[in-house]
């Protein structure tokens, strides 16, 4: 009643941080429904951008969800075989923690995998065309240095990059053959941006799960590292086409309308039938997938576009004559420009000393290292909206896994009304 809701009256619940905890197909399936119901509306009302080819995997899985769900008239809330909650619990750490690999296990405290490989690079600048220039890379720890070429490791490198708390954008392209990663490397003024371009799919797995790890300050030796190459060749191979003509040209096969899978503007673009022969020839690689799998493998596939976890607001920045756009992530802040959608400025949560909110004329300020202060008025939504989005992803980012208590409400304005 507070919040204006009256009886029987419906509700859209959404997931508001974008920081979600390990899902576990055996005890978060209710969870995994939610998130995957989410991740769908995201990408049928367009409010995150992917690429056409990404549009139609998401456009499969969902097809194939929803076959699922018809065949077997549920939710499938339940695993297939009731076992022992026990057994389960051993059998699932077993898993998490990559039981029985003693050998592998001891290998990776004595001994920290490096990749070394020649991969081109391209720094971003101003007014210059896009050339890609090859050199020799080897990634060791949580840090990326390249050389002149092979010959040239064991001197000094021409410069060494610290993923801790960068940003990684994939920018791929399976038929274009396009295995591309941009590196957003945190500094004092916002971000420096680097592109890396690998030569074919296994390499850009490798180096991609290398440095999803470094970027939350974790090595190559973390018994992570495999299962994220194996969920990146997984995508992959999702995105790419080896259906047969024959399958994907049966196009009546489809029991369900195409136009239910994708956003408007694809169904204004393409006609029906080519629809769901994109759709088909998407679903071929998925076809074996369980409904849980499945769901699993949207939400992943989701939170692997660029813009995953972004909030946007209209803002007013303190001395400025026009409105700018600002992005809020579970890490830092984002001052866009609301004419070409160009990114101006990058502030991390991690340099954050303090913040605050002046109720008066709902501004917020907020002060960082290296003297850096900002100050705006939010036009799009009240401060108190920003104010929430701020504090608990700063809570988020810095709470252990294990503490899933629920948080005092007095305690979280203490933690979130003036961080610092």
């Amino acid at each position: 009643m507070e919040q204006g809701i009256q009886e029987d009256d419906q509700l859209l619940l959404r997931f508001k941080y974008y920081s979600f905890f390990d899902l576990n197909a055996k005890y978060d399936a209710v969870r995994i429904n939610q998130l995957y119901e989410q991740a769908r509306w995201a990408i049928l009302l367009e409010e995150i951008d992917c690429t056409e080819e990404e549009t139609f995997i998401f456009a499969a899985l969902q097809y194939h969800i929803s076959k699922l769900m018809v065949s077997t008239g549920s939710q499938d809330f339940t695993t297939e075989a009731e076992m022992d909650e026990v057994e389960a619990a051993l059998s699932n750490l077993e898993v998490t923690l990559e039981g029985g690999k003693t050998e592998s296990m001891l290998e990776d405290i004595t001994d920290i995998p490096k990749l070394a490989h020649n991969l081109k690079l391209f720094r971003s600048k101003k007014l210059t065309l896009k050339a890609f220039k090859q050199y020799w890379f080897v990634f060791k720890d949580t840090s990326v240095a390249y050389f002149k070429n092979e010959e040239a490791e064991n001197g000094e490198p021409i410069e060494k990059l610290n993923l801790r708390g960068c940003e990684i954008v994939p920018d791929v392209s399976v038929s274009g053959k396009k295995y591309g990663i941009k590196l957003l490397i945190p500094v004092a003024d916002g971000m420096n941006e680097v592109h890396l371009r690998c030569d074919n799919e296994n390499q850009y797995a490798r180096w991609m799960a290398a440095c999803m790890l470094a970027s939350r300050g974790k090595t190559m030796a973390d018994s992570s590292y495999h299962s994220e190459v194996h969920n990146i060749l997984s995508f992959l191979k999702m995105k790419s086409r080896t259906a047969a003509p024959q399958e994907v040209s049966d196009v009546e096969s489809m029991d369900m309308k195409p136009e239910c899978f994708l956003s408007p503007r694809y169904a204004k673009k393409y006609k029906s039938k080519q629809l769901a022969a994109r759709i088909l020839e998407a679903h071929q690689n998925i076809a074996h997938m369980s409904l849980m799998e499945a769901k699993l493998r949207f939400i992943q596939a989701w939170q692997s576009l660029p813009e995953f976890g972004l909030s946007y607001y209209i803002v007013r920045f303190k001395g400025s004559k026009k409105d700018d756009l600002l992005g809020i992530s579970y890490n830092r802040l984002i001052r866009i420009d609301t004419a070409t959608g160009d990114p101006i400025t990058t502030w991390r949560f991690s340099n954050m000393k303090q913040w605050n909110v002046n109720w008066e004329i709902r501004q917020v300020a907020i002060e960082f290292d290296q003297n850096v202060s900002i100050a705006f008025a939010c036009l799009s939504a009240d401060c108190k909206v920003i104010h929430e989005y701020i504090g608990g992803y700063i809570f988020l980012s810095t709470r252990s896994k294990d503490q899933n208590e629920t948080l005092d409400e007095d305690l979280f304005h203490k933690l979130t009304g003036g961080w610092e």
